[in-house]
């Protein structure tokens, strides 16, 4: 399984921030449409991500809800029938409920630095540091935060959780 390191923090001033992320970045900006599904799962968690050119991946991912840089262990699976493959993991496990964003891509490095304006909550920043098979975590920390010291993310705008957290009724 692929691993990561991931933070998530709530953003104030978009417009600052692609500036420089951009300013950062070998690639980017990538424009991306997204639609994640939630299902019930055992243990981690189980979305399907729908792009606006109709294909989609499943992700399945397991990482500690909590702030600040912490390891994500993922596995992607590209579909090209992304509404078949909901319509059998509705059927399967339900729905949980749907994630819609606009997701602004820039590669720093092997960082990817994901600008997002979610319907319902606004705009976040995540980063995430992919990491070499047996790479140590703490290697991804330490470039997770020097990273967020240069895009200038505070410690305090820091949030825990997925998005779909986010938006679920408290």
């Amino acid at each position: 399984m692929s691993r990561n390191i991931e933070i998530k923090a709530r953003l104030h001033d978009r417009r600052s921030m692609e500036q420089i992320a951009a300013s950062l970045a070998n690639s980017g900006p990538t424009l991306l449409h997204q639609e994640d599904t939630f299902f019930a799962c055992a243990s981690g968690r189980l979305k399907l991500r729908v792009f606006a050119e109709g294909h989609g991946e499943l992700i399945y991912y397991r990482r500690a809800d909590e702030q600040g840089p912490k390891e994500s262990f993922y596995l992607l699976t590209p579909t090209r029938a992304p509404q078949n493959l909901k319509e059998s993991l509705r059927l399967a496990n339900g729905i949980l409920g749907t994630v819609i964003k606009e997701r602004t891509l820039y590669l720093i490095g092997r960082t990817r630095v994901h600008l997002d304006r979610v319907e319902g909550l606004g705009d976040f920043v995540e980063l995430e540091v992919v990491l070499a098979e047996n790479e140590a975590q703490a290697v991804g920390e330490q470039e997770a935060d020097a990273l967020m010291q240069q895009l200038g993310i505070a410690k305090e705008d820091l949030v825990r959780g997925a998005y779909f957290d986010l938006l679920a009724p408290v």
